[in-house]
Parts: structure tokens; C-alpha cells; sequence
């Protein structure tokens, strides 16, 4: 008899348990139909910590030091105003600085013959080119004389054909064929491509103090 009260004892306990344990819930439907609101369980907030008293004159002396620190920086731009940003492509590197002596050509001096030759060539290279150009002036001064008589020719026997000969000729100077479409359209899209996310890795070099003003 007393393990019977002692196992209905515990069954109401665990009874007990459980319906304190179950979930509140907010249902628009009727017991059948499936539950559209839930509400959690009450769970308690924890207080709120002591908050620490600090001096003034502490949280005064740290706001102090802030502003000559960043008036520091300021004052160190300021005497870099006039000097350029370095560009890491234009600067030398240290291991050829270091290397500059055993780079160095040593100076070959030519003799008073090998002078002679070589300015003796320059005054013939010279000659040549100068006979070169008059000769293609010549050439183009003819040209222009002989269409310039052509022309006027031209013109004494018919107006009409000088006024014809005369225009510029915009077909023969860049002759241009193209059958593309009137308007332009976009390129239709590759079906079942991807796009890749592409990745940025910003490497701008950074100077002391420029950190103020971002």
C-alpha cells in the first residue's frame, strides 16, 4: 500500500513537472489546426553591473592628451606639405645603391683617329640626307606645278568638270565597308554562367598621421 501512494505521489510530481514545463502558445486556429504564434518561456534579465565612478580630472587629462596627440600629427603634416608623395615603382632599390660601384663602366677613351673616322661619317651622313631632302622637294614641287596646270586647263575648257575635279574625294581617302546593325544592342547573356565575386585587396600605403582623417 505505501509503494502504491509512493508511485502515485510520483506521478503527479512528474505530472506537475511537465505541466510547467510545456510551451505557452497562441493559436487563430482551432485544437486540430497547427499552432501559428509561440511564446518562449519568461526568462529573467540579469542586473544591470555597477557602473564605476572615475574621476574628472582622470577622464579630463585622457581627453587632454588625445588633443595634443592629434595636434602632434597635425603639425607634422603641415611641415610635409611640400614634400611628394613617394611612387615604390620610381625608387631605387637599396641592393643596387649598394651595388653602384661594381656597376659602374669604366670610361673607354678613343684615340684622335677613331674621333677623326667617326666625325668624318657624321659629315657624310649629313651630306646624304641633305641631298635626300632636296631631291623630294623636287620632287613635290613638280607634282604641285604640274596638277596646278592641269587644273587650270581644266578650267578653261569646262567650270563644271574644274568644280568636280576640285572636291575632296572623302570615298577614296578612307574607303570603308561595314554591314553591322543600326542600332547596338547588348550581347545576349551566356546561359548558365556564373559570375564571379572578385576580390579587392586594398595595398595603398598608409603614412603616419593620414589615419586622423578618415
Amino acid at each position: 500500500m505505501a509503494i502504491t501512494n509512493m508511485l502515485t505521489g510520483f506521478s503527479r510530481l512528474s505530472l506537475n513537472t511537465i505541466r510547467q514545463s510545456v510551451v505557452r502558445g497562441i493559436s487563430t486556429t482551432n485544437n486540430d489546426g497547427p499552432l501559428c504564434f509561440r511564446a518562449t518561456n519568461i526568462l529573467f534579465g540579469e542586473p544591470l553591473k555597477k557602473k564605476k565612478r572615475i574621476d574628472p580630472a582622470i577622464i579630463r587629462h585622457r581627453v587632454e592628451r588625445k588633443r595634443r596627440k592629434l595636434e602632434k600629427q597635425i603639425r607634422r603634416l603641415e611641415k610635409m606639405t611640400q614634400q611628394l608623395r613617394p611612387i615604390e615603382e620610381m625608387e631605387i632599390p637599396i641592393k643596387l645603391i649598394d651595388e653602384k660601384a661594381t656597376r659602374i663602366r669604366p670610361s673607354i677613351k678613343l684615340s684622335e683617329d677613331v674621333l677623326e673616322e667617326r666625325a668624318l661619317l657624321q659629315k657624310k651622313w649629313t651630306q646624304y640626307k641633305q641631298r635626300q631632302h632636296i631631291k623630294d622637294m623636287q620632287i613635290i614641287e613638280n607634282m604641285l606645278s604640274s596638277q596646278s596646270k592641269a587644273l587650270n586647263e581644266l578650267r578653261n575648257e569646262s567650270e563644271e568638270l574644274y568644280q568636280a575635279a576640285v572636291q575632296v574625294d572623302t570615298l577614296s581617302l578612307l574607303p570603308h565597308c561595314s554591314n553591322e546593325p543600326a542600332a547596338i544592342v547588348d550581347t545576349p547573356p551566356i546561359k548558365g554562367y556564373s559570375s564571379p565575386d572578385g576580390n579587392y585587396t586594398n595595398i595603398t600605403m598608409k603614412f603616419e598621421g593620414e589615419r586622423i582623417f578618415e
